[in-house]
């Protein structure tokens, strides 16, 4: 499932780094255990954060 999101991703002109989701995503998992509050906060943040690298990574393309 992983290499076709990342699939349709490329096919939109959008790429994410890697390493930088994954350790998104151990933080995120890692405060949602201790903290069961801030679960809706994580969620809007990594959607932001997300957004944010996917407007860099366009730009990026575009310019090449």
């Amino acid at each position: 499932m992983p290499q076709d999101v990342e699939k349709e991703l490329r096919r939109i002109g959008a790429t994410v780094s890697k390493p930088i989701m994954a350790l998104m995503a151990i933080i995120f998992g890692i405060l949602v255990i201790v903290f069961k509050d801030l679960l809706v906060w994580i969620v809007g943040l990594y959607f932001i954060i997300q957004g944010i690298l996917f407007f860099l990574d366009y730009f990026e393309l575009s310019r090449k």
